[in-house]
């Protein structure tokens, strides 16, 4: 059994013709100054059509009840009017929590950082890797074995060997002020 047409019309089939055509002259008269006041308040023209919009489909569905107040324009405009404030509360929640999202600024590496990258870039790949592993990721000599499937010793004879071209490459001249 198929449902008839009048089951498959859409929400707001129950109104008439008679009363379409009253919302139809009701949106016409108000459209242009409620969507002006909504774009005042929100200051973006299509942010304003939508609004106003929603306010004209939320009355058409109530058109029954509405029209028969003193001014509809009164409760579409308050439906626009409470739609932009929740969309302008949502937007400022929005700002925000982006503000505080922000990476702090920071200045970049000093000169020391500086030095340390462009020594632990000249060596061997396997000291190299051992080095930051121990001393800036903290892993102990066990971990760092496990993970690259060696014995405990050769980790440890790649950080003797990777700690000692570190000292030489980062060498640090000291002078004597003058007495």
């Amino acid at each position: 059994m198929t449902a008839s047409p009048m089951a498959q019309q859409s929400t707001v089939s129950h109104v008439t013709t008679a009363a379409h055509a009253d919302f139809n002259g009701f949106y016409a008269a108000n459209v242009a100054q409620i969507t002006a006041q909504i774009r005042a308040y929100v200051g973006d023209l299509s942010e304003a059509e939508d609004l106003v919009a929603e306010a004209f489909c939320r009355a058409l569905a109530r058109w029954g009840s509405i029209s028969a107040y003193d001014n509809p324009a009164t409760w579409v405009r308050r439906v626009a009017w409470n739609l932009a404030t929740s969309r302008l509360r949502r937007a400022a929640v929005l700002r925000r929590f982006l503000r505080r999202q922000r990476p702090a600024a920071f200045e970049g590496p000093g000169p020391e950082r500086l030095d340390l990258e462009r020594a632990l870039s000249q060596l061997n790949e396997r000291h190299r890797k051992a080095v930051i592993l121990r001393y800036m990721a903290g892993m102990t000599t066990a971990e760092i074995a496990e993970q690259e499937g060696v014995a405990e010793t050769t980790v440890r004879s790649w950080l003797t060997r990777g700690k000692a071209a570190l000292a030489e490459r980062l060498r640090i001249d000291t002078f004597e002020e003058p007495r």
